[in-house]
């Protein structure tokens, strides 16, 4: 069973997004909170497994709420409900450690997914929707990366090999194009991502990229841009590991 909290400033929001999830046999509400400090406080005091988070919200907002949440090590993964796909506030949101975000007149049963995902631990979006979302706010990222910079101690314990991996990782390759391009089977490239995450305290794939992008190792001119999304970039490949 997945515990999901509902946060959003609209009663008919939450209304709908009740409705929803009360279909699902899998799926169970612990509360509603109207904004961003109500969020922190029942999080911690009901633990549930997913926050859906709006971000514009009077007071204090979701993104300051949920940095708040993972700075307090709460073990509930937040997921971002934006309005654009390329909201900088949702780039932002990423950025506090959201495992995703999903755009919210996304149909019912991506909603129901991006929520399935969050709770099981992969990341909602996609590795090409990532590096669209860095690209197109490039100029939130410190430094210019062709800056010299010391090296940054959360990469010191990663092996030759999996340096590369986040690299190509924050460039938007996915398990299936890392495993053909660097001859390696898809297992031992999950493998290598799960070593990654944990050594570099990442939460998912997603704050891995920006991982990559914050320590140089990929730049936005790296990056580089794809054409417009598709369903297919949201598939299975972009999830994380």
């Amino acid at each position: 069973m997945t515990t999901v909290l509902i946060v959003d400033d609209q009663p008919l929001q939450r209304l709908g997004f009740r409705m929803l999830l009360e279909s699902q046999d899998d799926m169970a509400i612990l509360g509603e909170a109207g904004n961003g400090s109500e969020a922190v406080r029942m999080t911690a005091e009901l633990h549930p497994d997913v926050v859906l988070m709006d971000i514009r919200m009077p007071g204090m907002d979701g993104i300051e709420a949920t940095r708040r949440i993972v700075a307090a090590g709460a073990r509930a993964r937040v997921l971002i409900l934006t309005t654009f796909d390329l909201d900088e506030y949702a780039y932002q949101g990423l950025r506090a450690g959201a495992s995703g975000f999903l755009i919210k007149d996304a149909l019912p049963e991506e909603v129901l997914s991006g929520i399935r995902s969050v709770a099981s631990g992969d990341a909602v979006v996609a590795p090409s929707l990532t590096r669209r979302l860095l690209d197109a706010y490039a100029h939130h990222l410190p430094d210019s990366p062709s800056a010299p910079a010391a090296p940054d101690p959360r990469l010191a314990s990663l092996t030759g090999r999996e340096r590369e991996i986040l690299t190509v990782i924050g460039q938007g390759w996915t398990n299936t194009e890392i495993a053909q391009r660097l001859h390696l089977a898809e297992s031992t490239v999950k493998t290598h991502i799960g070593r990654i995450l944990a050594k570099t305290g990442a939460r998912d794939r997603v704050q891995a990229v920006i991982l990559a992008y914050d320590t140089h190792l990929v730049s936005p001119a790296q990056g580089g841009r794809r054409a417009a999304l598709t369903e297919a970039a949201l598939g299975g490949s972009g999830k994380s590991p």
